[in-house]
């Protein structure tokens, strides 16, 4: 086994049933990972604790993909999920369900267009050439840099240019970025307290700090829209433009001001925070293994040389693909899909009542005993194509399946190969304090704290 294949990245400190419900329940972080005992990496259908509702968490590949393709609708997205949601998104094609969902989908999937990669990938290079001096200034004043937060406004910055062709350089523009990221902070895609203690179905406020960042979101997204609906504005070819045209097939209406907020702020969402959280994941995990970060470097000075990274170049940088795979793996950013089940059912061999909790998570599955081996390692090679075979089908599953599956995945793997093979062949990043890195899930899964770091220029 390599050097890279020895190493365990951050993980939680496994703990009992009953003292990992303790602690989750005094913590105030929020942290859902702190819910779960080692059993959940060793059964693939374990009850969560003793709640209200009731907890299951479903690792086993089969049922976990018969939930998520829902043919008869048992399993819509869960309350808590979606209450914690709809002070940002409204009622969005991300949240919605049923007919409404089946509508939105039908009038949003030109907008998907835009994030082809072939039609995105100038706005993720001009976007990284306005990132790279901000790099350069750090190398040259020895400053520390914020890792998570520096990835989070370059990923932003991309899926504003993909959206309204232009990037963050506006007043309005960069207020989204700052309320969205005091939103991320406070934000928790289930709330624990609600969990175990809350009615199935109940209404789920949301802190006031949470609902005002929700509000500057929207206001700022707003303004930025009504650039594009004065008459005579320019009709643009970008996710905007694509939301404002599209029009119902059965009415022939479009959206209104508000539902393009909704939908706009879906892909501001679904479209950076979670490669941002990839991509900070990704260049720690390098940062800590700098044999894997050489290997990198030397594949990309084999295929691109010195000159500008081409897209044409990118399906060649195998390497910088399995290292982001692999890192997709041990920190998937939805660290839990969570369902709710709208009707008494079964899964596998147990009776699920109306109203309990169904948590999917591909941070367990991911780290599964039965479903990998050495699971809590990091193995890029494992995705090398001699090896892929003999994965465990549905066992990997960081972008959901499903008709619900993430419509980005391609845009998020050539956004991070991109990124990845240009900035490791020209900056080494220096974590200053790696053993106080710890992952948490509040909205996707997360460092505890910032990961500052020293860039130096190679």
């Amino acid at each position: 086994m390599s050097a890279a294949a020895l190493y365990r990245p951050p993980a939680p400190t496994l703990r009992g049933p009953l003292s990992s419900l303790i602690r989750t329940a005094l913590r105030r972080d929020r942290d859902l990972l702190s819910l779960l005992p080692a059993q959940a990496y060793q059964d693939l259908i374990t009850p969560l604790g003793s709640s209200r509702r009731g907890i299951l968490l479903v690792n086993a590949p089969d049922e976990v993909s018969r939930i998520l393709a829902d043919p008869d609708g048992v399993f819509p997205k869960s309350d808590l999920m979606v209450g914690a949601l709809m002070p940002l998104v409204g009622e969005s094609i991300f949240v919605s369900h049923g007919d409404l969902w089946k509508r939105q989908r039908a009038m949003i999937e030109p907008a998907f267009s835009h994030m082809r990669v072939n039609r995105a990938f100038g706005a993720m290079v001009g976007a990284v050439d306005d990132f790279e001096p901000v790099l350069d200034e750090h190398a040259a004043t020895g400053r520390p840099l914020a890792l998570d937060t520096a990835l989070s406004q370059l990923t932003a910055d991309i899926i504003t240019r993909t959206i309204f062709s232009r990037g963050l350089e506006s007043r309005a523009a960069r207020e989204v970025f700052t309320n969205f990221a005091e939103w991320q902070g406070r934000v928790a895609q289930v709330d624990i307290r609600t969990l175990l203690l809350g009615k199935p179905f109940a209404e789920v406020p949301q802190p006031a700090g949470v609902v005002a960042a929700c509000n500057m979101i929207r206001q700022h997204i707003g303004t930025l829209l009504d650039e594009r609906l004065v008459p005579g504005a320019p009709v643009l070819d970008d996710i905007a433009g694509a939301a404002i045209a599209a029009r119902d097939p059965a009415t022939g209406l479009g959206f209104t001001r508000e539902e393009l907020i909704d939908e706009i702020s879906t892909f501001f969402l679904a479209g950076h925070e979670t490669t941002a959280s990839a991509l900070t994941w990704t260049f720690f995990l390098l940062s800590q293994l700098p044999a894997v970060a050489e290997r990198l470097r030397a594949e990309t000075r084999e295929v691109v040389g010195d000159g500008p990274v081409e897209y044409e170049h990118l399906r060649r940088l195998g390497v910088a693909r399995n290292v982001f795979r692999e890192t997709l793996r041990l920190y998937p950013p939805l660290t839990f899909i969570p369902r709710v089940a709208a009707d008494h059912t079964r899964i596998g061999d147990r009776r699920v009542k109306r109203g309990t909790m169904i948590m999917l998570s591909p941070w367990t599955m991911h780290r599964h005993v039965k479903l990998w081996p050495h699971p809590d390692r990091f193995d890029p090679d494992r995705f090398a194509s001699d090896r892929e075979p003999a994965h465990v089908k549905g066992a990997y599953l960081p972008y959901g399946s499903g008709p619900r599956v993430c419509v980005g995945a391609a845009f998020a793997q050539t956004e991070s190969a991109l990124i990845l093979g240009r900035l490791v062949r020209r900056y080494d990043f220096e974590v200053l304090a790696p053993e106080s890195v710890e992952p948490s899930s509040r909205l996707t899964t997360r460092p505890l704290r910032e990961i500052e770091c020293r860039v130096r220029r190679r």
